[in-house]
């Protein structure tokens, strides 16, 4: 299959806690057109009772990527200008210079930016930010899912 007939996914995630660090949770929702013109949406949660809000970002992501069952090209909208420039920007330098920053300090969270790194290269993935809380009703969505998630989770752990 040529990159042009790759199938078309736009996922959407999100992912925190309260307080920071605290319990946390992240939400994905993956959404492609079948061959018959119908749409189909895919909602993927998660929590963790001791996280922080970067951590479920990452999370989020890669469990996105890595529930895509074949090669597809990939639109990733995220409000995290943290995962945006981690994943665009930063990672290839973080890499080349043995998982330190430009400060030296051990990159944080190396553990999921190596797992995320692994999940995009199967994928032709186009990164976007979108504003949080701005009315995009996608991003809107992921975000209701996350504190929908982190509440219930939260209720049925006490």
């Amino acid at each position: 299959m040529s990159d042009n007939e790759l199938p078309k996914v736009t996922i959407y995630s999100d992912g925190g806690c309260s307080p920071n660090p605290g319990f946390g949770a992240w939400a994905a929702l993956l959404m492609f057109t079948r061959e018959n013109g119908e749409l189909v949406e895919k909602a993927l949660t998660g929590y963790d009772s001791q996280t922080t809000n970067n951590h479920m970002e990452l999370t989020a992501a890669i469990q996105a990527l890595e529930a895509l069952k074949m090669r597809c090209e990939v639109d990733f909208y995220t409000d995290s200008q943290y995962l945006k420039n981690g994943i665009t920007t930063w990672l290839n330098g973080w890499i080349k210079n043995g998982w330190r920053t430009a400060d030296k300090q051990p990159v944080k969270n190396r553990d999921l930016w190596e797992r995320l790194h692994l999940a995009t290269q199967r994928h032709i993935i186009h990164w976007h930010w979108t504003r949080g809380h701005a009315g995009d009703r996608h991003n809107e969505r992921v975000d209701e899912l996350v504190n929908q998630t982190r509440m219930n989770a939260y209720r049925n752990l006490r």
